[in-house]
């Protein structure tokens, strides 16, 4: 099974990207954007001046508990950068979003409660709420954490969306928001 195949039985449809578009983000932006594959994992992540956003992270069933996840989560935060990333709201039904938080829950990660992310899938045009997570080696704000998904989302989510996809996906004012009050949102951490 290829690393592509790989992401898409894990990943939910409305998350993942088309192998094209991955594809093409490893060639015309090899500066930023990486894929670090192995037999029992595959992360694909973007790396900026000032911080990284995984996209995707896969460990296989067969590697779990080995300590791989966090080995890899390590190799990022050696980087002395802020790590953010996407994942999705708790489902009860769904063992692997509660397994997946409490991964990044040990990993150090932190709820990002005053960003809202909420996007239309190219896929299932189907509007997905998504929850952002961060780690950060020296105190970040949200509003950094906010600034880094909008750079994030125009530069490699959005990257030649029309010519892949056949249409675009959102401006990126309507996907993201900033609260400026976030004690009014619930910490996703709290439900696991």
């Amino acid at each position: 099974m290829n690393w592509y195949e790989k992401l898409n039985q894990y990943f939910p449809i409305e998350e993942m990207k088309s192998k094209e578009h991955m594809e093409i983000l490893l060639k015309e932006r090899s500066d930023i954007y990486h894929k670090d594959e192995g037999k029992n994992h595959v992360l694909m992540y973007a790396e900026l001046e000032n911080f990284i956003f995984i996209d995707y992270l896969f460990v296989s069933k067969d590697a779990r508990g080995e300590g791989l996840g966090h080995k890899l989560i390590e190799k990022l935060k050696k980087k002395g950068k802020p790590i953010i990333l996407e994942v999705e709201p708790v489902n009860y039904e769904d063992t692997d979003s509660e397994k997946r938080l409490r991964f990044y829950k040990r990993e150090g990660f932190k709820h990002a409660q005053s960003i809202g992310y909420e996007r239309r899938s190219l896929a299932t045009n189907e509007k997905n709420k998504m929850e952002i997570l961060y780690w950060a080696p020296n105190e970040a704000s949200e509003e950094n954490v906010y600034e880094a998904m909008v750079k994030t989302y125009n530069l490699i989510h959005t990257y030649k969306d029309k010519e892949l996809y056949g249409e675009a996906y959102e401006d990126v004012e309507e996907v993201l928001t900033l609260d400026d009050n976030p004690e009014n949102n619930s910490n996703i951490f709290d439900k696991i």
